[in-house]
């Protein structure tokens, strides 16, 4: 099969995000592209966004709602089989925008958003948990080659945010989340940047707040989990660093993986990497704590 770029960015608003995505796409060039928190209906999606992305060859697979979450696969390597939702996945009481999956150049895509979860062992929690595995189900019935792009709200290791001590009490590093996110993976998926990268420091997301970017305290939440059929044609996997700098940048950074081939070569984990040294443990708390 021809080279492919997949990337993954939950852009936290599509509409907002506009004058960042459209010039990404033309200097990144992703073949498929799994976006979160779109924040659209799917006819205000389109309707944004369908003749730009014509005139770029994408193909538009969406499932939104107003304001909150929405997903969408875009692909110009062919969309099929479409998919919005997960059979079996609850509701927070209803079901929510969390979930498309198409095929994409004989690849199975998901393009999840997951439950933030909001405090351990709240009602959204449980959700959360509950949706993971409603994920993991839909998974474990698909095709060998899938793979599975996203904000999944969980950072898998300690290594995965920029102190461990800092985040004690919240979500997004509780031991069920995380045994869920192994559950999930359980059905054949690769971590490809971890595997990629084992032991660098990486991060897909710094809170607005406090300067969390500038001082690189952030955490990995952002994954691309691939199926061994994927994970083997990997030849690059990095965080897209570039798009969070700037002007009205989303809170998330792309996390991109080349198939077969990497145009840019195998540049690293983060690109540009960060200025800032690893921060101390306990020098610095989120911004919700202090």
């Amino acid at each position: 099969m021809a080279r492919v770029r997949i990337a993954t960015w939950n852009v936290n608003s599509v509409k907002q995000r506009l004058p960042r995505l459209l010039p990404w796409l033309d200097e990144r060039q992703p073949d498929v592209v799994c976006l979160q928190e779109t924040k659209l209906a799917d006819d205000a999606f389109l309707d944004l966004l369908r003749d730009e992305l014509a005139e770029r060859g994408y193909e538009i697979a969406v499932h939104g709602e107003a304001s909150w979450n929405g997903v969408a696969i875009l692909s110009r390597v062919g969309l099929e089989d479409v998919v919005s939702g997960l059979a079996e996945a609850p509701g927070f009481p209803h079901p929510e925008a969390r979930a498309v999956a198409a095929t994409c150049g004989g690849i199975r895509v998901f393009s999840v958003y997951v439950p933030n979860g909001r405090q351990p062992g709240s009602e959204h929690y449980e959700y959360k948990l509950r949706w993971l595995a409603a994920l993991r189900d839909a998974v474990a019935a698909g095709p060998e080659a899938t793979v599975v792009c996203g904000d999944v709200n969980i950072a898998p290791a300690d290594e995965d945010v920029f102190d461990p001590e800092a985040f004690a009490g919240h979500t997004h590093v509780t031991e069920p989340e995380r045994a869920a996110l192994v559950e999930l993976q359980a059905v054949g998926l690769h971590d490809v940047v971890r595997d990629r990268w084992p032991g660098e420091r990486i991060f897909t997301f710094w809170d607005y707040r406090a300067g969390m970017f500038h001082k690189d305290l952030g955490m990995r939440i952002d994954l691309i989990l691939a199926a061994a059929p994927v994970a083997d044609r990997v030849r690059a996997a990095w965080v897209d660093r570039q798009a969070r700098k700037g002007k009205g940048p989303s809170d998330h950074a792309p996390v991109i993986v080349d198939l077969d081939e990497a145009p840019d070569g195998d540049i690293g984990p983060v690109v540009p990497p960060p200025s800032r040294p690893a921060a101390k443990r306990g020098a610095s708390k989120l911004p919700q704590s202090r």
